[in-house]
């Protein structure tokens, strides 16, 4: 349809969801990646739509906010969703994936189109050719990419990322855990749950709150901690009950003979074949030597194997009021798209619908149509319209959120729930129905 190739920095969630909406509707991509030849202090591998932190995509209900953002992307033919939902392990009510079947997904899905071309190397000159790009290089931007940034957006904030640790299924102690959901939702075996009574608690609690922290590396210097991604000693250190009204909440939760317990840790898991689980919330700075200690003290975990350590990064992102339109493009060259972490959305669903929404107005730019924006009464819509209208004097990462939407009076929580998903299905099913006609 055209002869234009959009150029696209980064195969993450958000630059390989942009690479397959322009080229299922015949718009040639060339593709950049820098991995595997340069990695970042968060990624382990050189594949497509690797996710750093958890498996977890979180809730598929759609009557919570993260399951409506997805029947939305879904309904807008999303890679990632389908990708996700081909790969996916039991989790309950989430949508957890097996990270490698996940990647290998994506990866053979854009593989289909003679359009695309991948070069691994690392994007320098973002916007100086007057071709169209979609930037999506992730929260660990650096080097001439980054100071090239800089100079189009006029700098960038940062906050720190947390990362939770893997252990061996084989090295939970069975005789001190239990499978269960929380509330009975989704398959029994879907999370491996590690209970302590209030002396243990307290004792774990306790070292937690005195362990000791890794050193803080220079790039990570001068960043401030997303809440969205607290790192599970810090939230200790807010009293000694809080990881028991977090993370280590009991709530819901009772194991086979119907007893209910003072805390639990719940493990998920990483991979189909169960070999691994992730323990959930668990985000942490502490050193390798303390994770594995004060962990351990857990009694289930008390001869845990650590596949994965967690880890502590700074991520990037920019002040999108300042910066960006609703549709991702910079106010100031609206040839130039920011998508994914780096444009302020906060999660991996959210980053994937950054890098839907930049694709269709490229493409909506190229045809010369009108934006592609859905209506408000989307979360997609709120989001996007957030991200753009925000404050940009305290601009921090937003996660897609019912507080984003237009207040429903009704005191009924799961009727406004509900209100919610029927009206962003009728809106944005007129929606896409105008734009095809």
């Amino acid at each position: 349809m055209s002869d234009s190739v959009v150029k696209i920095i980064g195969a993450g969630l958000a630059g390989t969801e942009a690479a397959y909406q322009l080229l299922k509707e015949g718009v040639a991509v060339r593709l950049y990646e820098m991995r595997p030849l340069k990695t970042t202090p968060a990624h382990k591998t050189g594949d497509f739509a690797e996710l750093v932190c958890s498996n977890s995509l979180k809730s598929r209900d759609p009557e919570t906010a993260h399951g409506l953002l997805k029947q939305e992307l879904k309904a807008m033919g999303s890679l990632i969703l389908e990708s996700a939902e081909e790969s996916q392990v039991p989790a309950g009510a989430a949508l957890a994936v097996d990270r490698i079947a996940f990647s290998n997904a994506v990866k053979r899905r854009l593989s289909r189109f003679e359009g695309l071309t991948v070069e691994y190397a690392e994007a320098e000159d973002a916007g100086k050719d007057g071709a169209y790009w979609i930037v999506a290089s992730g929260p660990m931007t650096a080097g001439v990419l980054a100071e090239n940034l800089k100079e189009l957006t006029g700098g960038f904030l940062s906050f720190f990322d947390a990362v939770a640790p893997i252990v061996s299924a084989e090295s939970v102690d069975m005789t001190k855990a239990f499978f269960a959901s929380r509330y009975g939702k989704g398959d029994a075996e879907d999370y491996l749950n590690c209970p302590m009574n209030k002396e243990e608690y307290t004792r774990f609690a306790e070292a937690l709150i005195d362990a000791e922290c890794a050193e803080i590396k220079a790039f990570d210097e001068g960043g401030s901690v997303f809440s969205g991604c607290m790192p599970v000693e810090v939230m200790a250190k807010r009293g000694i009950d809080s990881l028991r009204f977090g993370p280590l909440k009991p709530v819901g939760i009772v194991d086979a003979d119907g007893k209910r317990h003072y805390a639990i840790v719940q493990l998920r898991k990483e991979n189909s074949p169960a070999t691994m689980y992730n323990l959930v919330g668990f985000q942490t700075h502490l050193t390798f030597s303390e994770q594995r200690r004060v962990f351990s003290m857990i009694p289930a975990l008390s001869g845990a194997e650590f596949l994965r350590y967690g880890v502590m990064h700074r991520n990037s992102f920019v002040n999108a009021p300042k910066v960006l339109n609703s549709t991702f493009s910079l106010k100031s060259d609206g040839k130039i798209y920011i998508a994914g972490q780096l444009s302020g959305v906060e999660g991996y669903v959210e980053s994937a619908m950054s890098g839907l929404i930049a694709a269709k107005n490229v493409l909506a730019s190229i045809r010369g149509e009108k934006p592609f924006l859905p209506p408000a009464e989307t979360l997609t819509g709120a989001l996007c319209r957030y991200i753009a209208g925000a404050s940009a004097k305290d601009f921090q990462p937003m996660n897609g959120n019912y507080g984003l939407m237009e207040p429903i009076l009704c005191k009924d929580k799961r009727l406004k729930k509900q209100m919610y998903a029927k009206f962003s299905d009728e809106a944005l099913t007129a929606y896409l129905a105008e734009r095809s006609s």
